[in-house]
């Protein structure tokens, strides 16, 4: 078993796997796509290779607005890693997407995209705070990734 890959500073970066490969090639691109069925059309994440409704291996991506509001969230204090410990307390949000509510996508809510993960006052998180997605740059190399991260829309 291969280590998790990290960045410089040691923030962990997402595994990436061949179904959700696209997921990352357009979070690249600024982009906020989620993996739809084929033959049903129905909208699912996280990517997997086949369609939990039809069974069906057809596989579209579908763009997403980028708008969501904060389902749950965490504030992480004290973090289990040295990297985020330097950044604690931060936040961990679940994000219900505005275009399709049944899918949720956690991350973290900041006050720019490429703002630490403690930038945000935890006092402003709030249950159904309405976010838009912005991406955050990560890594180096062939293990640079673009990860999506949340805003508030009206901080």
């Amino acid at each position: 078993m291969s280590p998790t890959p990290t960045t410089g500073s040691g923030l962990l970066l997402p595994v990436q796997d061949e179904d959700g490969a696209p997921f990352w090639t357009y979070t690249a691109r600024g982009e906020l796509r989620v993996q739809a069925c084929g033959e049903c059309g129905q909208r699912r994440f996280p990517p997997r290779p086949c369609c939990p409704h039809c069974q069906s291996f057809g596989v579209e991506w579908h763009r997403m607005s980028g708008r969501g509001r904060i389902w749950s969230y965490v504030v992480a204090h004290p973090p289990l890693l040295p990297a985020y410990a330097e950044q604690a307390p931060y936040n961990a949000v679940v994000v219900e997407l505005a275009d399709e509510p049944r899918i949720r996508m956690v991350g973290n809510l900041v006050a720019a995209p490429d703002a630490s993960l403690d930038s945000l006052d935890p006092a402003k998180l709030r249950i159904g705070a309405p976010v838009k997605a912005v991406f955050h740059e990560m890594g180096e190399g062939e293990d640079r990734v673009t990860v999506p991260r949340w805003m508030l829309e009206r901080p």
